[in-house]
């Protein structure tokens, strides 16, 4: 029904029911969990009338810190489609990911030979900067190898080979990292699938400085991102610098993957299904679809955050598990529209 709507006012609506959401799945985030807390007793802590731990220093930076893991990856996954015109392209293609989990895997060996902190994420905890420009350096050299492979950013299908080569190579060596200490290699897993656990404060300012760093760029893209669904042709005439354009698109995603995978593990099909399924109500200008990508990646993760939490409590999942039961069926689905199958 809402695609019958104009455009202009659809536009508006999507918008307000992303903002709208997000808030719900803050206040839900807040408020369930092994221990459920009332909606009074959660907005007098938001409010500061009354102390209550468990929401400012447990579920608060929780949320909040889930919500920026997802809007990074929402807005990289956006970035990356336009880059490639594919609606399949994730933020993992360039092998960013994977060269970050590396990069994080071999910091904490090296602080500790993967020691219980690290199984605490106690380095994320009082170390979270540095922790990302780990990260960060995995995912940057893991794309500058793949463009090196690639022969350079022109080559578009090269470059999705070359990272998917990339990625491959580096998550075995993270595995190998891990088997160092077997004791260990659980609670090492349980990060490399994703887990929003032991999210702090101190995670979600080393976020929020990336988002603010990485964020912008992105956005100032946006109209060049619409020349590029043209062809690289059409986008050259009109005097974009292509080079340069990719260039600035891959660091930006990186760094934002980069931030997400320090923080957070590798977290599976957000940025896939967040901006594919935002595109199908905004249609293909990337001016709105990377914000709309941020507000829907922050929302799929939080709702996927809480389902992590309250389906198997007092235990809970790796968000990680979450989001690809809930994204591989919805990739199938993609790749069966693609060829044309319905």
């Amino acid at each position: 029904m809402t695609l019958a709507l104009p455009l202009a006012l659809r536009r508006s609506l999507v918008f307000a029911w992303l903002l709208l959401l997000l808030l719900l799945a803050l206040v839900l985030g807040v408020a369930l969990g092994a221990v459920a807390l009332s909606p009074g007793e959660v907005v007098r802590a938001l409010l500061g009338w009354e102390e209550n731990p468990i929401v400012t220093q447990l579920r608060l930076p929780r949320v909040l810190g889930g919500m920026l893991v997802g809007a990074a990856l929402g807005v990289a996954g956006a970035a990356f489609q336009g880059l490639f015109r594919n609606p399949l392209a994730d933020p993992y293609l360039m092998g960013s990911a994977s060269g970050a989990a590396f990069a994080v895997t071999l910091f904490a060996a090296l602080l500790g030979g993967l020691s219980p902190a690290f199984a605490q994420h106690a380095v994320f905890q009082h170390l979270p900067l540095s922790a990302t420009f780990f990260g960060f350096l995995g995912a940057l050299l893991a794309t500058l190898l793949t463009l090196v492979l690639a022969g350079g950013v022109a080559r578009t299908h090269e470059l999705v080979l070359a990272g998917v080569v990339v990625g491959s190579v580096l998550t075995g060596a993270t595995t190998y990292l891990m088997m160092q200490d077997a004791d260990r290699v659980r609670a090492v897993f349980a990060y490399t699938l994703g887990n929003l656990a032991f999210l702090g404060w101190p995670s979600v300012r080393a976020l929020a400085l990336i988002f603010l760093l990485a964020l912008p760029p992105l956005l100032l893209l946006g109209r060049a991102l619409n020349a590029l669904q043209l062809g690289e042709e059409t986008a050259r005439s009109l005097g974009l610098p292509l080079e340069a354009l990719k260039l600035t698109l891959l660091l930006s995603a990186s760094l934002l993957t980069a931030g997400a995978v320090a923080q957070a593990g590798i977290i599976g099909f957000v940025g896939l299904v967040a901006p594919h399924a935002l595109r199908r109500l905004l249609g293909e200008d990337y001016r709105l679809l990377l914000p709309a990508s941020a507000l829907g990646g922050a929302v799929l993760l939080a709702l996927a955050d809480l389902l992590a939490r309250t389906l198997t409590r007092p235990a809970e999942l790796p968000v990680g598990v979450v989001t690809t039961l809930l994204g591989g069926p919805f990739f199938l689905y993609l790749m069966w529209r693609r060829r044309g199958w319905a």
